[in-house]
């Protein structure tokens, strides 16, 4: 491959990815947007929306326990075949839910089946979520000049905003458009429909991958050296799985409480209208799509520990007061304001996180091991937190029960990044160098 070349082949490789990406979380997050309507269709409690929300959030928060057995086993897939192959299972395995939610019957229907349906489905959108993450992310920072990691494995988190923004658009587009009756009969299921229609086109983006330099020189140097086993190579990097853990549990926390459960909280517990709440959404989420990448760009100048660690910090000193102004008198205004605030931290945060949690570990279970502590860290912080959220506000009746779990979950986050190397401008290891086990300083 010549060097005229490369930019080219680079700028591909980039599309595939964050393309497949955003389709692939696409689906993952409408559920969370449609959960107040399928609560009601598929849940019912005697007549108890309460009852029925906790039961469709739970739901939600079950996929997760999924997670860490599809990151596990997606991520030695990853680490074996190849970072393109396990993309396109993954894509595969998520066409196959779109079709299951887009058709279920509700309970109405067929009875006891109808949640059994559900939970299957999002069984399976765990299993698959498992292993995205960690695959895209790998997939980006190899494909990546040395001193760009940090933009290139931004895009990864690029394709999850661009995800939520789609959602968003969905619900904001049924919800303004359909009255109450058509949206519980027919027009909850549109999102997923869209989801089905536009699987191929991912399936299709990603079978023309081309797999990394950084894995394939990588297979070729085991075939003639003598590697540890998977478990042998994990045990090694005990250290930076905890590391992921730590360092993902604000970021998934904020992502679920304040990205995709906001609209649903909001609308129920202050009563803001649903369409200009997912009109808000859209505009904050377009602000973080575009703010990721040049935080990704900045990490690769002045490093990846201060662009996560300040951001944090911002966070644990923003949330309670930001939520205590918003409820003293709810408006869109103010939700507004108050988004922004939260988003453009968060956004900082999110751009260099997936490269500095891959940077951690060696090419051959760089998949692996970002999958463990990465989907550790959200399904104990990030899939229950919807269910946790609601439970708060039942328990507490605190108009502001989130601030209590977002302050808990960032304060963690901020410890992890004490212990985060600390890496000068452009001198971030090689990933593709770093001997098993040995940590990067």
């Amino acid at each position: 491959m010549n060097s005229t070349h490369k930019p080219v082949s680079r700028k591909r490789q980039i599309l595939a990815a964050v393309i497949g990406n955003t389709l692939e979380w696409y689906d993952f997050i409408v559920y969370g947007f449609m959960t107040s309507i399928i609560s009601k269709l598929f849940f019912p409690a005697d007549g108890n929306e309460f009852i029925s929300l906790l039961m469709a959030t739970a739901t939600f928060g079950v996929g997760f326990f999924m997670r860490p057995v599809g990151g596990v086993l997606l991520g030695i897939y990853a680490d074996r075949k190849g970072r393109k192959a396990a993309m396109q299972l993954i894509m595969a395995i998520m066409a196959l839910v779109s079709l299951l939610i887009a058709c279920a019957p509700p309970y109405a229907a067929i009875g006891i089946a109808a949640p059994f349906l559900i939970v299957l489905a999002r069984l399976l959108q765990g299993f698959a979520t498992g292993g995205e993450y960690a695959s895209a992310t790998a997939f980006l920072v190899e494909a990546a000049p040395p001193h760009q990691r940090g933009l290139y494995g931004s895009w990864q988190l690029v394709g999850q905003m661009l995800a939520i923004l789609g959602g968003a658009g969905m619900g904001a587009l049924i919800t303004h458009n359909l009255d109450q009756g058509q949206l519980e009969n027919w027009g909850w299921r549109l999102p997923f429909v869209v989801g089905l229609l536009i699987a191929p086109v991912g399936l299709w983006i990603r079978r023309y991958m081309d797999e990394t330099e950084a894995f394939v020189d990588a297979a070729q140097a085991e075939v003639s050296d003598e590697a540890p086993s998977m478990p042998a190579a994990l045990q090694q990097n005990r250290r930076q799985i905890l590391l992921t853990i730590g360092l993902t549990i604000p970021g998934t926390a904020a992502f679920y409480v304040l990205l995709v459960n906001m609209p649903a909280y909001v609308h129920r517990q202050f009563g803001l209208p649903l369409d200009q709440v997912f009109s808000i959404q859209m505009l904050v989420v377009a602000w973080m799509t575009l703010l990721i990448p040049l935080s990704g760009a900045l990490s690769d100048r002045i490093g990846r520990r201060p662009l996560l660690l300040w951001p944090y910090v911002g966070l644990l000193l923003a949330v309670y007061p930001g939520f205590a102004w918003l409820a003293a008198a709810p408006g869109i205004e103010r939700l507004l304001m108050v988004q922004l605030l939260f988003c453009t931290l968060l956004g900082l945060s999110f751009g260099p996180a997936p490269t500095a949690v891959s940077e951690l570990f060696p090419v051959k279970v760089r998949s692996t091991g970002v999958s463990i502590g990465y989907n550790l860290a959200v399904m104990l912080f990030g899939g229950f937190a919807p269910f946790i959220v609601t439970w708060l506000s039942g328990a507490t009746g605190s108009p502001i029960a989130p601030v209590y779990y977002l302050l808990f979950s960032t304060a963690l986050g901020v410890v992890a990044c004490y212990y985060l190397p600390k890496a000068e401008a452009g001198t971030q290891p090689r990933p593709d160098a770093i001997p098993v086990g040995q940590h990067p300083s």
